[in-house]
């Protein structure tokens, strides 16, 4: 029998926490703009008008709520499937970390008006940087865990969550991608 310090489910709970927090703020907003939809006179303020909150809304979501989720699930599972611990206990912290990084700059700069007004991937260039070096982390450990398994197979559950990684990070880097007119 495998004791409960074989696994790490630390970073399983801060995600699995993160996702219901990502989850009330992201579905808060969502009220709020429906609401300013039927209210208009509730467009108080700029950073508070629908054209501002509602990228906020899909990003937190999709992102915070559903990538934080995903994050949660796929350690959780990686790490049973394949009975292991996860590769890299201080990346997998990283991960969570730089992940919220990403989603409080977000929930900072899209309601100042900060973005690339690109259908979801409104976020400016440093923190698209971020949300790569982090994606990379998470395949680092993800993969990397499943090369360290104890089963001799690999679960049709990982996968899924492979090629959603490298699905994401192929749509991030395409749909994220800024070509600069000039140099200066």
């Amino acid at each position: 029998m495998q004791t409960q310090d074989t696994f790490n489910y630390k970073v399983v709970r801060q995600f699995s926490l993160a996702t219901v927090i990502w989850g009330v703020v992201g579905m808060a907003v969502g009220v709020l703009i429906a609401a300013q939809l039927i209210w208009p006179d509730l467009n108080l303020a700029p950073w508070l008008s629908y054209g501002r909150l509602r990228p906020l809304h899909t990003n937190a979501v999709v992102f915070a709520f559903g990538g934080s989720a995903l994050f949660a699930t796929s350690y959780y599972c990686v790490q049973r499937t394949c009975q292991t611990r996860l590769f890299g206990d201080a990346l997998a912290s990283f991960t969570f970390w730089g992940w919220q990084a990403v989603i409080v700059a977000a929930v900072v700069t899209l309601p100042l008006g900060i973005t690339t007004s690109k259908e979801y991937a409104e976020l400016e260039w440093p923190i698209d940087v971020l949300i790569t070096l982090v994606w990379v982390a998470y395949a680092i450990v993800f993969f990397g865990t499943i090369v360290k398994r104890k089963t001799p197979h690999i679960y049709v559950a990982n996968w899924f969550f492979g090629a959603f990684i490298l699905t994401v990070a192929l749509l991030h880097v395409v749909n994220s991608a800024a070509i600069p007119v000039t140099l200066t």
